[in-house]
């Protein structure tokens, strides 16, 4: 994967001095680019369990580099830092669950001291980044071709085109052999492919999908009528359960990384943040993180079609 840069360059100058100079106006806070953040992916969005927004960081600092990544793992940590980035934008958040300490001889401390000490801040842009328009399964749907696109789960604080998860239409039906090759063209490669449940023969045309662990929806995927259902980490009991429970073998499943899925949403966002900025008249440089940050290394399969 390679990294994407979505910033607005300044215009050139004559000296870097002048340069230097031109520039520096242009760079926002920390607090300014909140508020941009804000804008596209509202913090009332987000769960009710989930925990969004700044994790380390100070409101007056100024910002003109801007890292994007699934994770806040150690490794992506240091490639901001060594890159310069004085804000990390993550999907899934460092601190979810409630901790007593930040020592640096945990992960978690040694994640937060890192950021600190280089001056690095951190923001979590989560369940809200999955429920706005823009978020992580419209991406995930309109990089599959669906058509006609609405929230699998409407927000309860959100416009109606907001919510967890997305269904909708492919322009023509397809096999489900035929989909799932498609599935896989689109996501980064990582160890775990794509795991398909269905007749590989069979068509599909309405589809639903849900980025990250989507096992919770299984009542929406039904009702909304899908003939398919994408989504990540999709356990044994539940995917067992979803087949006993489908009529005429539909919704088929296509089991993905969680990753993966979440990933395509990166350069999207960085993009769409960068033009935030540009419109506000801010001069950011955004790069999106190469760093592979699945947790699985390679598989063992017993081969075949």
């Amino acid at each position: 994967m390679e990294p994407v840069n979505s910033g607005v360059a300044a215009e050139p100058a004559e000296s870097p001095d002048a340069a230097a100079a031109e520039e520096a106006p242009g760079a926002p806070t920390l607090g300014q680019l909140m508020l941009a953040v804000e804008e596209l992916w509202p913090e009332s969005l987000a769960e009710e369990w989930d925990e969004v927004g700044l994790v380390a960081g100070h409101p007056s600092a100024e910002i003109t580099r801007v890292m994007f990544a699934v994770d806040p793992t150690l490794d992506v940590i240091e490639e901001a830092i060594e890159w310069g980035a004085e804000l990390l934008i993550t999907h899934h958040p460092l601190l979810l669950k409630g901790v007593t300490s930040v020592a640096a001889n945990t992960p978690k401390g040694k994640a937060v001291h890192r950021l600190i000490e280089s001056g690095t801040a951190l923001l979590t842009v989560h369940t809200n980044g999955d429920s706005a328009v823009g978020g992580v399964s419209d991406v995930l749907a309109d990089a599959l071709g669906l058509d006609n696109v609405s929230p699998l789960t409407r927000a309860a604080n959100g416009l109606p085109e907001e919510g967890i998860g997305r269904v909708g239409d492919l322009a023509e039906a397809m096999t489900l052999g035929d989909f799932a090759a498609r599935v896989f063209g689109i996501l980064p490669s990582v160890a775990g492919g794509v795991r398909v449940s269905g007749d590989k023969d069979g068509l599909v045309r309405r589809v639903a999908v849900c980025g990250g662990a989507g096992d919770s929806l299984f009542d929406e995927v039904r009702a909304s009528g899908a003939d398919l259902y994408v989504t990540a980490d999709l356990r044994h009991h539940s995917a067992s359960e979803a087949r006993e429970a489908a009529v005429n073998g539909r919704p088929y499943l296509v089991d993905v990384s969680h990753f993966a899925s979440e990933w395509l949403w990166l350069p999207a966002a960085a993009d769409a943040l960068g033009n935030v900025l540009a419109d506000q008249g801010h001069v950011v440089d955004i790069r999106v993180s190469a760093t592979n940050s699945d947790p699985w290394d390679f598989i063992l399969t017993p081969g075949g079609d």
